[in-house]
């Protein structure tokens, strides 16, 4: 009994969770406002508004997907799931995507982030710390225990995979955070907050309606690319109305302007948010050039 006892508290404090929600091989709860850096202010219990659609996030998981024992590689992609910085697509733009890689030998986490609710460090920094347990970096980690309970899907090579405001996500880390991912793959994302050219609501929701033009500025990721910046691909439609393309064309000329190796594919039709939709008209030939390009990541 006191050895039953004592594992249950040792999974307790892993933060694993004992369900599957996903189909995952191991849950990690990484912080939530009491306990990471920063607050996003939102009290009360996070939102299913639809099946796998989750608003008001509060708490940061990361739900681990183990690659293919066949073809497992030295490789692993944190994904940040897109939903206008108000909620989360964890189907579409997540769980699915995730097994997508796993199919092709690449460990996948996906990563529930805190909505920032006018906080932009918070899905900043959720997104840091799934970087930092895919790296299997313990240097300046505070959850040490999720640490030690991930520590075996740790990658040499982990990049980050990120949809609209996930793709913003994706971006923000790549360029401005403490830890930056060796790749990133970046679906119709978010990147520039110029009025007319961007995603209002994303902008909205990351720094508050009251944003001023110094602020969105800043947020506008293709003014953040350095020559630290890692390698990225753009996956996106020409027709896209939610996001406009040109936000995606500035992030690519940006990382050129600093010789860094990026790729775009445009595709003519499709709109917003087609993520791992079967019936996106151009779906063989984005998985067939996002596979040629992750194999050049290869180490």
């Amino acid at each position: 009994m006191r050895r039953i006892l004592l594992s249950i508290t040792l999974l307790f404090a892993m933060g694993t969770l004992s369900a599957q929600r996903y189909g995952e091989d191991m849950a990690v709860k990484l912080w939530n406002n009491d306990t990471a850096p920063h607050s996003n202010s939102l009290s009360g219990t996070e939102v299913e508004e639809a099946p796998h659609r989750i608003a008001l996030t509060t708490e940061a998981e990361l739900f681990i997907f183990a690659a293919d024992p066949a073809k497992a590689s030295d490789m692993a992609v944190v994904i940040c799931p897109g939903g206008g910085y108000h909620r989360l697509s964890m189907d579409n733009e997540g769980f699915l995507m995730a097994r997508w890689f796993t199919e092709r030998g690449i460990t996948a986490a996906l990563l529930k982030y805190r909505m920032p609710a006018g906080h932009p460090e918070v899905p900043l920094e959720d997104a840091e710390l799934a970087l930092r347990i895919m790296k299997g970096q313990t240097a300046g980690v505070k959850n040490e225990a999720a640490v030690a309970a991930a520590g075996k899907y740790a990658a040499g090579c982990v990049g980050i995979v990120g949809a609209s405001a996930g793709g913003h996500l994706a971006a923000m880390v790549s360029t401005m955070g403490s830890v930056r991912p060796d790749f990133s793959v970046l679906f119709y994302p978010v990147i520039t907050g110029e009025t007319g050219k961007c995603h209002a609501g994303s902008f909205d929701n990351l720094l508050g309606r009251d944003r001023t033009a110094a602020l969105t500025a800043i947020y506008s990721l293709e003014n953040q690319v350095d020559g630290k910046t890692p390698p990225a691909i753009l996956l996106l439609s020409d027709d896209d109305r939610g996001v406009p393309s040109v936000s995606s064309v500035r992030y690519y000329e940006a990382l050129k302007q600093h010789g860094i190796e990026a790729s775009m594919h445009i595709y003519p039709s499709g709109g917003h948010g087609w993520g791992m939709n079967e019936n996106f008209r151009y779906r063989d030939q984005w998985r067939a050039a996002l596979e040629e390009w992750l194999s050049l990541r290869r180490k």
